[in-house]
């Protein structure tokens, strides 16, 4: 029988079956909190610093304060993957207000709850990411950036999972959310990408999407070989008519699209651009990272 994955809560290294946080706490009633997806690959975890900055900066936002350092904080993650003998995971840290009463204000929980979970993660079968997936835009709207920064990556992630259970009612793996206005955004938990005449097109920050971390390794990467890069504001037209598109995301990493509402995007495969970038991302991911041991 396998062991018992370990979890960190405040802490103290528990077995997953016993940790447990209460009833009252406002991550549970309200989705006050925080969190981050970070991967380890090889021994190495991937894009730690840029991740930690985003969970400080994004738990400063919603004036939550972390009680650790960010060294501190790493260095619990660390610890955690060591105790589970991970060397390639998906890494989930939550900080939560903590435990208060019922109403909303958050001065009534004076301790935030941290829990550091460390276990494996597959989105997307691999053979999806040989093929390709088909996409449908849904009716759910991304969340107006007016009255939510999306750069928050709050508990709440109700906005995405109403998209997402409208693309699998749909029958597909995955939703393209549209703005407000109409425009191209993100889909329920990936940035998309598309690929014209060689170039590279992503939708600008300001449209409302996430700013991911996977984001900004594939604008890196496709630099780095050559390929111009654009944040422009994208129509579903534009996507229709793409060469290539694809998503991109710390579980999904860079999975390709071939199909939109029913359209075929380019040849209905795997581009040739995607395919570059897949094959440098997953390169890079072996390279570079914090040592767990």
């Amino acid at each position: 029988m396998a062991e018992e994955l370990l979890v960190w809560l405040n802490g103290e290294l528990v077995p997953k079956s016993q940790a447990k946080v209460s009833v009252f706490d406002h991550g549970f009633l309200y989705g006050d909190g925080v969190f981050e997806g970070i991967r380890a690959y090889n021994g190495k975890v991937f894009m730690l610093d840029e991740h930690l900055d985003r969970l400080y900066d994004s738990a400063k936002s919603i004036w939550l304060t972390i009680p650790l350092t960010k060294e501190q904080m790493r260095d619990a993650i660390l610890q955690t993957l060591r105790a589970n003998k991970l060397r390639d995971a998906y890494i989930r840290v939550v900080v939560s207000r903590g435990e208060g009463d019922l109403g909303l204000d958050p001065r009534k929980c004076p301790k935030p709850n941290i829990v550091i979970i460390t276990d494996r993660i597959e989105l997307f079968p691999e053979e999806l990411y040989e093929r390709g997936i088909e996409m449908v835009t849904v009716s759910v709207r991304r969340n107006s950036p007016q009255a939510l920064n999306p750069n928050i990556k709050s508990l709440n992630y109700l906005n995405n999972i109403l998209a997402k259970i409208e693309a699998i009612n749909a029958g597909k793996p995955e939703g393209l959310m549209l703005t407000l206005d109409g425009y191209v955004a993100e889909g329920t938990g990936e940035n998309i990408f598309i690929v014209k005449r060689g170039e590279l097109f992503t939708p600008p920050a300001y449209m409302g999407i996430l700013k991911g971390i996977t984001r900004q390794v594939v604008m890196k990467l496709a630099q780095e070989e050559g390929i111009p890069v654009h944040e422009a504001v994208l129509t579903l037209h534009d996507v229709y008519i793409a060469d290539e598109c694809f998503l991109t995301g710390t579980g999904a990493e860079i999975i390709p699209v071939v199909k939109l509402d029913g359209r075929v995007i380019g040849d209905g495969v795997p581009g040739p651009i995607t395919k570059t970038l897949i094959q440098k991302f997953r390169q890079y991911t072996q390279q570079v990272g914090v040592p767990i041991e």
